[in-house]
Parts: C-alpha cells; sequence; structure tokens
C-alpha cells in the first residue's frame, strides 16, 4: 500500500470511531460500518452449490463439464459473491474511486466466510502490472488478503511473483480472448516445491487470469493452488 493510501486509511478509521456514518449504498444510518445491516444481508451471496474447481454453480456441488474436459492448472476456487448489482457497485468503487473502506469490508467478508483450512504455505494477491500499480496506487487483490492473511496466519506474499506483462484489462477484451491477452504475463522467482498457494482475487470471470498465475505456479514447484475471490461472475 502506498503513504497516502496507508494514511487515508488510518484518517478514515480515526473518523468513523467518532462520527457515525451513512450506507455507501443506501444512505441509511450504518454505524462504524460500511453498509447498514439492510444493505449487508442483501449482498448476492453466492449459493454453495457450485463447482469446486470453477465456483459456476452446478446441481449438487458437482465438478462442471467445462473443468472435466479441460481442467485448469488451478485445483478449487470458492468465492462470497455473485459479481452483480449491488456488490458489483462495491467493486468499482473500491478499484476506480479509491474507496478503501470498501476493501476492509470486503476483505473481512472474505475471510469470514472463507477462511482455509489448514491454513496454506502462501497467500498471493494477484499481481497488477507496474504501470497499472503506479495509475492506481494500490493493490486491490492485495487490501482484500490482507485480512484473510491475518485471520489464518499464513504469509502474505506480495515480492516474489510479479506481473511483468502489462496486459489490456482483461475487462475490456471478449471472454475468448483473454486467455490469449494474459499468457506468460507472470514471472516468478521463489521456489514454491510442494507448498499450497492461496490465490485471492477481487473478480473471476473467465478465470484465465488465475488460470495463468496458476500455471506459473505450478512450473515453480507449487503442489497445490486454490483460489479465494471475493464475486464469480456468472454466464448470463
Amino acid at each position: 500500500m502506498s503513504i497516502a493510501a496507508r494514511v487515508a486509511k488510518a484518517l478514515r478509521h480515526g473518523f468513523a470511531a467518532v462520527i457515525p456514518q451513512n450506507c455507501l449504498l443506501c444512505r441509511a444510518a450504518a454505524g462504524d460500518s460500511l453498509l447498514c445491516a439492510a444493505c449487508t444481508e442483501a449482498l448476492p451471496r453466492l449459493s454453495p452449490e457450485c463447482c469446486p474447481v470453477c465456483a459456476l454453480p452446478t446441481p449438487g456441488a458437482q465438478t462442471c463439464g467445462a473443468c472435466l474436459r479441460h481442467p485448469p492448472h488451478f485445483d478449487a476456487t470458492r468465492a462470497v459473491f455473485r459479481y452483480e448489482f449491488p456488490l458489483d457497485r462495491l467493486v468499482q468503487s473500491l478499484k476506480y474511486a479509491h474507496r478503501l473502506a470498501s476493501a476492509d469490508f470486503l476483505g473481512r467478508e472474505i475471510a469470514r466466510m472463507l477462511r482455509p483450512s489448514p491454513a496454506p504455505d502462501l497467500i498471493l494477491p494477484v499481481p497488477l502490472a507496474a504501470p497499472r500499480l503506479a495509475e492506481r496506487g494500490f493493490n486491490q487483490a492485495l487490501e482484500l488478503a490482507r485480512p484473510l492473511a491475518r485471520s489464518c496466519g499464513a504469509p502474505l506474499d506480495i515480492r516474489h511473483v510479479r506481473r511483468h506483462r502489462d496486459t489490456t484489462p482483461q475487462a475490456s477484451l471478449p471472454w475468448k480472448e483473454r486467455a490469449k491477452n494474459i499468457r506468460h504475463a507472470f514471472e516468478c522467482d521463489i521456489d514454491l516445491a510442494g507448498m499450497n498457494v492461496l490465490v485471492v482475487d477481487d473478480v473471476m470471470t473467465t478465470g484465465a487470469t488465475l488460470d495463468e498465475l496458476a500455471r506459473t505456479l505450478k512450473a515453480h514447484g507449487a503442489n497445490r493452488v486454490e483460489n479465494r475471490v471475493l464475486a464469480r461472475a456468472l454466464k448470463d
């Protein structure tokens, strides 16, 4: 996190302790929370009946046909929410309006709902390319991963895996072009032999970015790669 982001976060917590705030979504009184109780309850939580590999809904939580036909490099995925209104507004407020309070709230939701057992050997937020990180000032995946790392006591790595190519933003591309766009975008300089790595990201759409990152991690010895994502975009 940049110095400016840390200062803003400290100031925000200080003000929240003495000045009650309004819900980010409906503007009702929310006390010291980002959302009021009603809006928190209304967030679009993902059904537990999902493919254990890619987190798309399936009957009886069976592995979906796509993952059976073409298994991705990652081993499992769990998500808290469906990527739809109003959860999408919270994610956008974090990424594009720099509302780091959203990261605190959403990161705690990931830690509360998706805490791994046993704890992984390493927690890895999906890296941003250097130009994108400089432009944004922070990595939203890192901010979401912090509460999870604290809750399970696993080390949080932000140095040894990098996104060395500044690719076209995945959200701007058709689904079928995303795997090609992200190919060979990551590099790793740590030996992960035998390690179980937990990858954290904000939104999973096609899974192309997570698949390419898992490919890189396994090429460097990772035994198992699991994803924890805030929200899963559904095909419909």
